[in-house]
């Protein structure tokens, strides 16, 4: 598949199923990678920076020996304007293995639904589905490096049930054995990281993303 070609879907993939590349402060730089989005990608220990900057301009903006300047506040910015895109924030990167089995879930049209708005100016092939309760609403598609990316909203009123962490089980399904789904959330998003651990997603890095255009709604 063409997001296993490129050099960076190769390393996720690989990371998604515990084979993290040596820990040894490389920041390693990339071409952009296929997808909507450019991307800063943190790893134990190393770096990866796949985006259209060159490379003696990253360089450039990298002390030698800080291991926190490639996700630094101000290398960042100083990137999305050398790049003209604007970052979507630090987040958190997790993923799981796909599962055996059938997803029961049901596709539905939900195309004004505020995630489905913000994952389709995100991410390519887009697909939403609901459970059974039509309480969680679970969105799908193509994301950095066209990995398959997953994310999930539960109505307020029906929050605590456990109905995300089973919505994530089914999505792992979607996705099946072999393959790998991935998921990004913000550091300090409590519930929805407890989601994503409960329903088998495991942390792998850290990674900013940058896109094009106005940013859509929150």
């Amino acid at each position: 598949m063409e997001q296993e070609t490129h050099r960076l879907g190769a390393l996720l993939h690989a990371a998604a199923f515990g084979g993290f590349p040596l820990t040894d402060g490389t920041v390693e730089l990339l071409p952009p990678p296929p997808g909507p989005a450019m991307a800063v990608v943190g790893l134990t220990g190393r770096y990866v920076i796949a985006t259209s900057a060159p490379e003696p301009w990253v360089r450039e903006h990298l002390p030698a020996g800080d291991l926190l300047a490639p996700m630094s506040p101000r290398f960042l910015v100083a990137l999305g304007s050398k790049i003209a895109r604007r970052d979507d924030g630090v987040d958190v990167l997790l993923a799981a293995p796909g599962l055996e089995g059938s997803a029961q879930l049901q596709e539905v049209e939900r195309e004004a639904h505020p995630r489905v708005v913000r994952a389709n100016a995100h991410r390519q092939d887009v697909r939403v589905f609901e459970d059974a309760s039509g309480a969680a609403v679970l969105i799908t598609g193509r994301g950095l490096a066209l990995r398959a990316e997953v994310a999930v909203e539960v109505e307020e009123e029906a929050r605590g049930r456990g109905l995300a962490r089973d919505a994530l089980i089914e999505a792992r399904r979607l996705v099946g054995p072999g393959k790998a789904l991935f998921a990004q959330t913000a550091p300090g998003n409590a519930a929805s990281l407890r989601a994503f651990l409960s329903a088998g997603f495991r942390p792998i890095g850290s990674e900013v993303l940058f896109f094009a255009g106005e940013a859509p709604p929150a």
